[in-house]
């Protein structure tokens, strides 16, 4: 029996926290003592700590505390027991004291992270003998059941000494555990990605298996203990059009918390939660590499062609670097790091700069853009994620051309729709104010890709929103667009009038856009409808097409496998003279899930960038000329030709 006795004395008095830490290991290993284990089944080795004190991310572990005892920590009115040891499987006590600091309050987690830890304000209070007694009953409960071996997670129980309860939840371990985390390399080698059948798991969808086969536990990604994407899953229970879900994680970068949205928008909240929880770890994986080990720095001068070159993919302007020097601006003989991705076209691996492939990599001393989560994707299979992937990056792209070019586009009746839900769904926009239009936006590549957009039919304040889908099945494309405006619209009158000022400002001041929920809720200003005029009010409209139209012939998404849609998309991409470098992003926590997230680049591709100044597509010769090498304009754009409103991509 063990307790925490780091920096235990102060001025030669022992601080209250250890204790209390140091009375309580006492206590219990006494009440230990005194319960009848099974011939043979020792008294289990524990060791107490306590929460809140020391910063999780950085302290070593409390000193004395050997990786084979049972981890009991304190903190407050509870006490956290497990998980249990077990040789060879990952998840420890270093792993819970992350988790649940990762949950914590702003403030707490502001005082562990940036002022040196917390100290108490009187002894603990909850010492009494029921304490001790409860606690080692359920370890004596604990140590006498047998090990489930056949979840993916160990379980962690809390028992609340104010309330009487004892509930548990499982831990997802911390990929970058010092104590039980192991780095995986990342080498050219291990970049190599084989494309293998993927069977769908029914006709007509582009994945292999439904959202149900996982088992997701929920409360192990989303609990207010030490939930790993965040304390809870939050249901819109207002919400007249989609059953939408919220939930949020906060990552530090510097001297500041980010937080980070991720959410499900599906017909139930069964299935909503599950979607958001997936979207949670999608997020969690993309933005910095996790249980990985990247080791490659380097100038791209020194890598050569074969790297993925960042001009490619788009750079700030000279004026922006001016007027934020703390952003460096890349320069191809400076040395950044590097990560292995792998080309799909010449079947090789390519070096991708980290700041490229994973977009909140804590330091901003090699970051040169700010990426965003385009192109991130996860599924059941890689290529199921790489094709979700690819689709995404299609689709901002071509959303990205048609706005920033005004390229008047296509509209597509959704009376021809033949999904049910679809027409049941736009009818139920009407319902509240909101007309859904959709536009046919194939620019350079056959994949159906459709602009969504829900107008008020009064054009008042919170007049319109805009979504987008890509899908090789034109339905599957308009579903998805339309997913996100049913969401975004009956909630759009509410987030504007919580800041309308700001907003108008936004719409008066363009610089003063500086977020990604910016450039959608600054068209809930009526007056900003005017960027949009080229799409939903042009003079002379000709009939709006079918659904069916969009239909690709050689690759409708209706095919049994998933890997013979991803090769189609990918031919038509490099087809066009375009390469598709993909990235494994995989956390360990998914691949115990069976799932696979990659971030997909196609180097040339408009990227989406969120605020006004820190904008790519506008300036890459793409943008100038993708419209009339699709026969869509006689010339190349200039910059008299751009829109000059920002994106309102959501």
């Amino acid at each position: 029996m063990t307790a925490d006795l780091a920096e235990a004395t102060v001025g030669g008095t022992e601080e209250p926290r250890h204790r209390a830490c140091r009375l309580f290991a006492e206590e219990l290993r006494s009440a230990l003592a005194e319960l009848p284990f099974e011939p043979g089944r020792p008294v289990p080795e524990v060791t107490v700590s306590s929460l809140g004190v020391r910063d999780a991310f950085t302290s070593p572990a409390p000193d004395g505390a050997p990786r084979t005892a049972l981890p009991v920590h304190l903190y407050g009115r509870h006490v956290l027991v497990g998980p249990r040891p077990v040789a060879g499987r990952a998840g420890c006590g270093a792993c819970l004291r992350r988790r649940w600091q990762g949950v914590r309050s702003v403030g707490l987690r502001e005082g562990l992270e940036l002022r040196g830890g917390t100290r108490e304000v009187g002894p603990w209070p909850y010492s009494v003998p029921f304490a001790v007694q409860a606690v080692a009953a359920l370890i004596a409960r604990l140590g006498a059941a047998p090990l489930d071996e056949g979840r993916p997670f160990p379980d962690v129980w809390l028992v609340d000494l104010e309330h009487l309860t004892v509930r548990h939840h499982p831990l997802v371990p911390e990929p970058d555990c010092p104590d039980c985390g192991t780095p995986e390399p990342v080498t050219a080698g291990t970049a190599a990605l084989a494309l293998r059948p993927a069977p769908k798991y029914r006709p007509g969808v582009s994945r292999v298996r439904p959202v149900d086969a996982y088992g997701l536990q929920v409360d192990a990604f989303a609990n207010p203990h030490w939930g790993a994407v965040g304390p809870s899953v939050v249901c819109d229970v207002t919400s007249p059009t989609t059953s939408a879900t919220v939930g949020c994680f906060s990552s530090r970068s510097g001297d500041y918390l980010r937080e980070t949205f991720w959410g499900g928008h599906a017909d139930t909240y069964h299935a909503s939660t599950r979607i958001g929880v997936l979207e949670g770890l999608e997020r969690h994986a993309g933005m910095r590499a996790r249980g990985r080990s990247l080791t490659l720095t380097a100038a791209l001068d020194d890598l050569g062609p074969a790297a993925v070159d960042p001009r490619e993919t788009g750079l700030y302007t000279d004026d922006f670097h001016r007027a934020n020097p703390w952003v460096p601006p890349f320069t191809p003989d400076r040395p950044v790091p590097w990560v292995w991705g792998w080309s799909l076209r010449d079947a090789r691996p390519r070096p991708v700069p980290e700041i490229l492939a994973y977009y909140h990599k804590p330091g901003i001393e090699h970051r040169f853009v700010q990426e965003s989560s385009n192109g991130c994707a996860s599924g059941g299979s890689l290529e199921e994620a790489v094709l979700s992937g690819l689709m995404e990056v299609l689709e901002r792209d071509a959303f990205l051309l048609a706005w920033h070019g005004m390229q008047p586009l296509p509209e597509i009746d959704p009376a021809t729709s033949a999904d049910p839900r679809t027409r049941i769904m736009v009818d139920r926009m009407a319902m509240y104010g909101y007309r859904a239009r959709f536009f046919d936006t194939r620019i350079t590549f056959p994949v159906p890709v459709v602009t969504a957009v829900a107008e008020r039919f009064d054009g008042g304040h919170a007049r319109m929103c805009f979504g987008a889908g890509a899908a090789l099945d034109p339905e599957a494309a308009l579903a998805a667009a339309l997913c996100e405006i049913a969401t975004d619209s009956v909630q759009l009158l509410q987030r504007f009038r919580r800041d309308e000022a700001g907003y108008r400002a936004m719409a008066e001041d363009h610089e003063k856009i500086t977020s990604l929920h910016d450039h959608p809720l600054v068209y809930a200003v009526p007056e900003m409808g005017r960027h949009a005029d080229f799409l939903l009010r042009r003079p002379s409209p000709p009939e709006p097409s079918g659904v069916a139209d969009l239909r690709w012939a050689r690759a409708d998404g209706s095919g049994p496998d998933v890997r013979e849609d991803l090769l189609a998309a990918v031919d038509a991409v490099t087809s066009a003279g375009f390469d598709v470098v993909v990235v494994d992003q995989t956390a360990p926590e998914q691949r115990a899930l069976g799932l696979h997230t990659v971030k997909v680049l196609v180097p040339g591709l408009l990227p989406l960038d969120f605020g006004w100044t820190r904008q790519r597509a506008r300036h890459m010769p793409r943008m100038r000329t993708a419209l009339r090498e699709a026969g869509l304009r006689p010339d190349d754009l200039t910059e008299a030709d751009l829109n000059p409103g920002p994106h309102p991509f959501p």
